[in-house]
């Protein structure tokens, strides 16, 4: 039996009358938490179930975690808090038992573009002072070889007082080893002027392309007063002077019908309005434009490398830092193996343990070079366990959100081994989970629920793994479900021919993806899937590609506003009582003037946290106490936007409300398994597992006969798993083709056809294993993934 499943592996039952050796939670109100009382056995791995909503993340994250560590930035002087994160104290009566909490959750890591795997984990330090130490020819100290200290050599002397004497004299010297070129981005961006303008024609004429630009306002006024060019001469026909005080001139003072104004290029405005700003906050035409008039290049110099001249000729054997950071990472640490110098001795083996954690997680077909910003929320929440696994640390607790995202079945045997050494190490391991390979390693389990959102917030069951299978909650009657694979899958209609494809790792793969069915595409994490899936059928038209990328949205956003399911319901509001639908926006003319329209005021108290207080003008309702006048089928709009789903698409469908557009939305939404989220619940309260399914059901309305998701059983509870099976048919069924990028076995066996990558990761996948029918996998079972769904089915 192995080793994650050993039940005499864990450690002996605790006394429960012992205290200190229990973390005890009393009266937990944290968003649907409806007084929750519980007491936690320390050091033992408590595995937390219950559907997607339930308030797991809100007890795990949103109380212990959370108050551990506020306790934690407590002990810290007023100065340093006062550049720390404010952290508000947790809506409960009591915790006590509380110990220090390390968080690793799927929280992407920043996209910082000069943020490498390297660079996150610290192994990059590490490389650099190897390099520093045993690079030939010597090039100076670790700076040296580091991509984001700048390359620009300073000298100087430093002067030693000895005995009264200042004469003593030690000349030095710093650089750093970014690439001059492009400054270790690795990349340079250029503009593509003919995304600027049609140079056929002039200012006065709509010359310009770039959003905004109307020669009817301001920039109009500016363009034909400011004397650098005619605005009424083709652009083709400029002097090289006229076109470059077009599109560089830097900012000058000039004076149009009397008003002085600034003028300034059109690429330096771009630059400052659009290219300065993340691109995720952009609104999508304006990103549109950005996406087409930017071009990203290999910088000539570096050859991508982000690393100067010096940096890159300095190398150990034949091994330069950056050939070593573009190594996979099971690579590089056998090179590290291999290197014997006692000098060093520390650093090598402190640089081993590190790539070998990265091997031991799953993680060893990356490269230290790979930007971290591309990581997936499951990758990310890897790396971030890395530091943890070797440290000396004890009575830890350890939270974790999910940990078997993103990972095949042959994986998840691997991180379960992981988490029990942390706990072994005495430290005690929470894990929020929704796998029942990860539920059955469990020392104690904590099932919340018994629904999602007002119908859960209460502890449904405590105890044994066991004891939860014979309790009769939703988690334990489902926790032995198996999928069964189809008797008779679906014939294709078509083909998507892939020919040769080579992005990432892929090994000039020739595959036909089948049309008119439900394909799932898998493999061990690393194996080539989603660089298959996403470079060869790319989003555009009839593609329609949920991926796992965040939803941007502040916390006026709601799934109202966030589906469009706002604007029918405005506009009907508005219909009903002869008004403008700008009153019945939040975020606009109808907005509380007391907290614009936010129903709380914030109140800033400096390194401490801030208060936030429901305003007492509209009583949290949002909106003026005038707009709250109008009504819709008996119901204002506050009421509205308080509904849930199910309620709202019954309010809808029939009635004085009757409003076809918004019923259709809102069955959207119901279909992915949200009827329970209020219309303005605000987006940043819903878990990953919510926000997933609220943009699949987004993305639903858009016209296309392909749909690519990428893993959509991330967050989702065992009891859950049907009901997106149960969509996917239906979009199958309206003769649409669906392609699964996944994981779960139960989407694998009720798939009609299954193309699995591998066999291994990175350079060692890349290939097609196997193609056919789930069926027929199984009874090979000649890969991974075959042999794992054949023991799932019981075949």
């Amino acid at each position: 039996m192995s080793k994650t499943t050993r039940k005499d592996a864990a450690p002996p039952a605790l006394p429960v009358a012992d205290r200190r050796d229990l973390i005890r939670v009393r009266g937990a109100r944290v968003n649907n938490l409806k007084d929750v009382n519980i007491e936690l056995p320390k050091r033992r791995l408590t595995v937390f179930t219950g559907v997607s909503g339930s308030g797991k993340s809100s007890l795990v994250f949103g109380t212990i975690a959370a108050e551990s560590q506020r306790l934690i930035n407590e002990t810290y002087s007023a100065f340093v808090q006062g550049f720390m994160p404010a952290l508000a104290r947790p809506e409960v009566d009591l915790l006590e038992g509380l110990t220090t909490a390390i968080i690793v959750d799927q929280e992407r890591m920043g996209a910082n573009a000069r943020s490498t795997v390297g660079t996150a984990t610290d192994t990059n330090a590490m490389l650099r002072i190897l390099f520093s130490r045993l690079g030939k020819p010597h090039i100076g100290p670790p700076n040296a070889f580091a991509f984001n200290v700048p390359s620009v050599r300073a000298s100087g002397a430093i002067t030693v007082e000895r005995g009264g004497s200042k004469t003593v004299k030690q000349s030095f010297s710093r650089t750093g080893g970014m690439c001059p070129r492009c400054e270790g981005m690795g990349k340079i961006s250029d503009i593509d002027l003919s995304q600027l303008y049609d140079d056929s024609k002039s200012l006065n004429q709509g010359a310009l392309t770039i959003p905004g630009y109307s020669m009817e306002g301001w920039y109009g006024r500016i363009f034909n007063g400011c004397g650098f060019f005619d605005a009424d001469k083709p652009i083709r026909k400029f002097t090289k002077k006229e076109l470059n005080d077009l599109l560089y001139k830097e900012a000058t003072k000039i004076k149009v019908d009397g008003i002085n104004l600034t003028y300034q290029g059109v690429i330096p405005q771009i630059q400052k309005s659009f290219l300065s700003k993340d691109v995720d906050a952009l609104q999508p035409h304006i990103r549109a434009f950005v996406d087409r008039v930017v071009t990203f290049a290999t910088c000539p110099d570096c050859g991508g490398t982000r690393l100067a001249e010096a940096a890159r000729s300095c190398k150990i054997g034949k091994l330069s830092i950056a050939d070593a950071c573009a190594l996979q990472i099971s690579d590089l640490a056998a090179w590290v193996r291999g290197l014997h110098e006692p000098s060093v001795a520390p650093l090598l083996q402190a640089l081993q343990d590190t790539l070998a954690s990265f091997v031991e997680i799953g993680l060893g077909y990356l490269s230290l070079d790979r930007p971290s910003g591309t990581l997936s929320g499951g990758e990310a929440q890897r790396v971030k366990m890395i530091r943890h696994l070797g440290s000396s640390l004890t009575d830890v607790t350890y939270v974790f959100d999910e940990p078997t995202i993103g990972l095949h079945p042959h994986d998840i045997q691997r991180m379960n081994e992981l988490l029990l050494r942390l706990r072994d190490k005495g430290n005690t391991v929470l894990v929020v989970e929704h796998k029942p390979e990860a539920i059955a390693i469990a020392d104690h389990v904590v099932d919340l629920g018994p629904g999602a959102g007002s119908a859960g917030g209460t502890v449904c069951y405590e105890g044994s793994v066991d004891g939860l299978r014979a309790s009769g909650t939703l988690t334990g009657r489902h926790l032995d479900d198996r999928a069964a694979l189809k008797p008779r899958p679906r014939k294709a209609s078509g083909k998507l021919q892939i020919r040769g494809a080579t992005a990432n790792n892929l090994q000039k793969v020739d595959v036909d993806i089948p049309l008119g069915v439900l394909c799932v595409v898998t493999g061990v994490a690393g194996s080539g899937k989603s660089s298959l899936v996403h470079a060869s059928i790319p989003p555009g038209a009839g593609v329609v590609s949920i991926d796992q990328g965040a939803i941007g949205g502040s916390r006026r956003s709601n799934p109202a506003t966030y589906t469009g399911l706002l604007d029918p319901i405005r506009t009907a509001f508005a219909k009903a009582n002869g008004v403008k639908p700008a009153l019945f926006s939040a975020n606009s003319e109808g907005a509380c003037s007391t907290c614009n329209g936010a129903g709380v005021i914030y109140t800033d108290l400096a390194m401490m946290a801030g208060v936030a207080t429901t305003c007492e003008d509209c009583d949290g309702k949002r909106f003026q106490a005038a707009v709250l006048e109008y009504r819709l089928g008996g119901r204002d709009i506050s009421e509205v936007l308080a509904m849930s789903v199910t309620e709202a698409t019954a309010f809808f469908a029939a009635g004085a409300a009757k409003t076809p557009a918004a019923h259709a939305i809102l069955s959207r939404l119901a279909d992915v398994g949200l009827g329970y989220i209020a219309l303005g619940q605000p987006l940043p309260s819903l878990s990953g597992g919510e926000r997933q399914r609220l943009k699949l059901a987004t993305h639903m309305v858009e016209k296309g006969g392909i749909y690519v998701l990428d893993e959509p059983t991330t967050g989702l509870h065992l009891a859950d798993v049907a009901q997106l099976l149960g969509l996917l048919d239906r979009l199958v069924d309206a003769g649409k083709s669906v392609i699964v990028i996944e994981h779960h076995q139960a989407v694998m066996a009720h798939a009609d056809w299954i193309i699995d990558l591998g066999p291994g990761a990175g350079h060692d996948g890349g290939r097609v294993v196997f193609e056919g029918t789930p069926a027929a996998l199984v009874k090979a079972r000649t890969t991974l993934t075959g042999k794992h769904l054949a023991a799932y089915v019981g075949a």
